[in-house]
């Protein structure tokens, strides 16, 4: 019997080898940390369908990933001979009609151990394997034939499924299940317990395979025809005929245009073409790309329709999205892309790797509106995964730009219509070490006009490619149910009907409140670098040059600041210490250093100096509390904690709309709380008998207090001006647009006369948020003739901010202020 054993396992192993001399396997999960097996307890794999070639896969990577074997005896009795077993076998041999798969004997032989023997648990670990991940098109015999797909292969397809995309074979090896767990309500009841394994592994093998092949897709051609056939298109092209005096037939040919400039055209092969580009592209402009908590998008993708909302600072942001889902055994979303990239040669390869592209604005074309919304609801109704960002274009200051609605209210509002399919969004932050367009990004700031996108164009990033850019950073942040959002803006939306045109009153209330809950999720999970923290520290001194030593000893103390109390558990910190990152920036060429006796010192100097409050502004968030708090010192040795407590209270919200902090209003107090409880702790301040003391000057604490305070302090500044502008006219004198306008002249003109090398210091987007949160709030409202009055409330929010700008700074904005009136 062992001879026979022992001649089996070497003719598997030759066949094993045989194979591997072709498959190339890309395989997720497979090592016991991921799986997180108890090591008292056997394991058991199962495959959901029998197949040698499966069964030759799975024992290679057992190998490779060194787990329990696959090929070894399952240390329980009368169970399968192997450590592994197949869910199903098929019935019907290669000239005969295949029969519905009946679970094989090994399966309901396991079960039965797990009834006679209730003390001994099996760890049943699920995998999953694809040859090639194609999504189908409907009337492509050569796709159904070639791909791996939802349909059963039979042996002559499959040989065929390995000869053509065994180079292209992912695994995805799953979290274990508890075999007495799963039984132990049906110990005497065989055939039910059977039941129910086999279907949480039939769920499960389901939920994975749409996760990673999506949903069945239509081919291009019929789907365009579909939207154009669809009862809301039709009504819009009656209604435009009938306004613009068109015959329908021309009308109904532009509709289908437009639907055939939108869609995308997905194909597999492009998808493989450009993941072995990227592949390349990734080696030699990065130096790693650092994954964190993709089991999130895992999770939702296999019951959901996913809208993943990343953070928009580069337009290698939805390439590297996609790559990374799709190396993560995920399917690429379907990506909302300008028309603008719509341009020769680069658009059809975007289209085919899954973009489709929308107009900057059709609010004057009701009939493009309706088919991209019809586009849309197709989308989410078929249960493919979307990316859209939802700041519109990309960040210039490194900081979140204010969410755009458009998008989020087509998603909502084809929801409200059908919403059989779940629909999750998934926020993603996407942090460069050295974004790849910073240097245009500094010149439109600048001043300089945004240039178009075009081929030329592109063929100047090219010449970049010999550059390094340091590490990137894709983290996943906690998902966000849009039906949770409607049921906490409109508990009874159930209830309703809604049709295509139908926008209920409380929907502008429901978009505003997903997009700030994305954008607030899109910041939680931010990864500072070293970049960002040297940014951050040197940016915060007088010169913008600090003593190496000295430099190095903040940043270890504000890494630890963030460390002691953690924004959010989807944040992640940079390896190594402060000395490892000066050296880190300087060998990137973002600082340099000059050589003195008594130490070396680091400085920014020059474009540099701009360009790194791009990188500060990507984690200012993270201190936002704590630089308040420490900017309160600036011009007073002491404050009641009480005091201290409702200055910052008062502050938080207009930081919390600017900066899109997680913290509700009515927990603040309990947070600020905390963060004074460890800045005492960390020896920042001093508490006695109720009251909080600053450091003693020349101190080091006093030194960390001070640099603290001012990676906040020109946001104070900022917002002083405005309420500075709004005084000095007066009430019921100057309307919003003219305070924006006032507000961002004198800005600038400060940022240059006092040095600033903020460039967001005098953006107008933050003024016009800033003052509409005022009126948000009642500080401020607007009379009949479009002016802004105030009252007495605002006289004294201008006192309050002498506690918070030192003399030398209240007395420059004053004079300022004075200049531009």
């Amino acid at each position: 019997m062992r001879i026979l054993q022992a001649l089996r396992s070497l003719i598997l192993t030759f066949f094993r080898k045989i194979l591997f001399l072709w498959v190339r396997t890309d395989v997720s999960g497979n090592s016991r940390e991921a799986l997180g097996l108890d090591p008292d307890k056997p394991v058991c794999y199962v495959l959901q369908y029998s197949s040698m070639s499966s069964r030759l896969v799975l024992e290679q990577e057992v190998l490779r990933g060194n787990l329990p074997g696959a090929e070894a005896s399952l240390p329980v009795k009368n169970g399968p001979v192997h450590s592994f077993f197949f869910l199903y076998r098929r019935i019907g041999g290669l000239f005969q009609k295949r029969q519905t798969p009946v679970p094989t004997s090994e399966f309901k032989a396991l079960v039965r151990f797990g009834l006679e023997h209730p003390e001994t648990d099996v760890q049943i670990v699920p995998v999953s394997l694809f040859w090639g991940r194609s999504p189908d098109k409907e009337k492509s015999l050569v796709k159904l034939l070639l791909s791996d797909t939802w349909s059963v292969a039979g042996r002559l397809q499959k040989l065929l499924i390995i000869m053509l995309h065994g180079r292209n074979t992912y695994v995805q090896f799953n979290q274990p299940l508890s075999l007495k767990q799963v039984i132990e309500e049906y110990r005497h009841s065989e055939e039910r317990a059977n039941r129910k394994l086999a279907r949480i592994l039939r769920t499960h093998f389901r939920r994975v395979r749409q996760a990673v092949l999506g949903p069945d897709l239509s081919h291009r051609r019929t789907l365009v025809e579909g939207l154009v056939r669809t009862q809301a298109v039709k009504e819009a092209i009656r209604e435009t005929a009938r306004q613009d005096d068109i015959p329908p037939e021309k009308v109904r040919a532009k509709a289908y245009k437009y639907a055939d400039e939108i869609a995308a055209s997905m194909s597999i092969v492009t998808i493989r073409f450009l993941e072995v580009v990227l592949s390349w592209l990734w080696n030699r402009i990065y130096n790693g790309i650092a994954v964190n908590n993709i089991r999130v998008a895992k999770e939702v993708a296999q019951d959901n329709a996913v809208v993943y909302v990343p953070c928009h600072r580069s337009h290698i942001d939805y390439l590297l999205l996609s790559y990374v889902l799709y190396k993560n055994g995920l399917m690429p979303p379907h990506i909302a892309a300008g028309i603008n990239l719509n341009m020769p040669i680069v658009g059809p390869i975007l289209r085919r790797g899954g973009a489709f592209f929308m107009r900057r604005s059709f609010k004057d074309n009701p009939l493009y509106a309706t088919v991209f919304n019809e586009y849309m609801h197709v989308m989410f109704t078929r249960g493919y995964s979307v990316e859209y960002f939802v700041e519109g274009g990309r960040s210039r200051t490194g900081r979140m730009l204010q969410p755009r609605p458009g998008m989020l209210a087509m998603t909502v509002r084809s929801f409200l219509r059908n919403h059989r399919k779940p629909i999750v969004f998934v926020p993603v932050y996407v942090g460069y070490e050295k974004v790849m367009e910073g240097r245009s990004y500094l010149g439109e700031l600048r001043g300089k006009k945004k240039q178009k996108e075009s081929v030329f164009g592109l063929a100047k990033t090219v010449r970049k490619l010999s550059n390094s850019f340091g590490r990137v950073a894709v983290n996943f942040g906690e998902a966000i149910p849009l039906e949770d959002v409607l049921n906490e803006t409109h508990p009874s939306w159930r209830n309703e009907a809604f049709d295509a045109e139908y926008r209920p009153s409380w929907l502008p209330d429901a978009v505003d409140r997903l997009a700030t809950r994305v954008a607030a999720n899109i910041n939680a999970s931010v990864a500072v670098n070293p970049i960002g923290m040297t940014a951050t520290v040197l940016l915060g001194t007088d010169r913008l040059a600090m003593d190496e030593s000295q430099l190095i000893r903040l940043m270890d103390q504000y890494a630890n600041l963030l460390k002691a109390f953690p924004y959010a558990d989807t944040v992640t910190m940079p390896e190594g210490s402060g000395k490892d990152w000066v050296a880190y920036c300087e060998t990137m060429g973002l600082v340099t250093r000059q050589p003195q006796k008594l130490g070396d010192i680091i400085a920014l100097e020059g474009s540099n100096a701009i360009l790194m409050t791009y990188y500060r502004n990507n984690i200012q968030h993270l201190f936002a509390l704590p630089s308040l708090i420490a900017s309160l010192f600036e011009n007073k040795d002491s404050l009641q904690r009480d005091k201290i407590v409702f200055l910052a209270s008062v502050a938080y919200p207009y930081f919390q709309s600017e900066l899109f902090l997680k913290y509700d209003p009515d927990e603040v107090e309990g947070v600020i709380n905390q963060w004074i409880d460890l800045m005492i702790e960390q020896g920042l301040m001093v508490e006695e008998d109720g009251r909080i003391y600053r450091p003693e000057e020349g101190t080091d604490a006093m030194l960390r207090l001070r640099v603290l305070s001012r990676f906040i302090i020109q946001t104070l500044e900022r917002y002083h001006i405005a309420i500075g502008i709004l005084r000095k006219y007066g009430s019921g004198r100057i309307s919003a647009a003219e305070l924006e306008e006032q507000s961002t002249l004198l800005a600038e003109r400060m940022s240059i006369l006092f040095g600033l090398n903020a460039p967001e210091f005098f953006d107008k987007s933050l003024f016009r948020n800033f003052i509409a949160n005022m009126q948000k709030n009642g500080v401020i409202t607007t009379d009949d003739n479009g002016l802004l009055s105030y009252t007495e409330g605002l006289d004294e929010v201008a006192e309050d901010a002498r506690l918070v700008l030192s003399v030398e700074k209240r007395q420059a904005i004053q004079q300022v202020t004075m200049l531009g009136a």
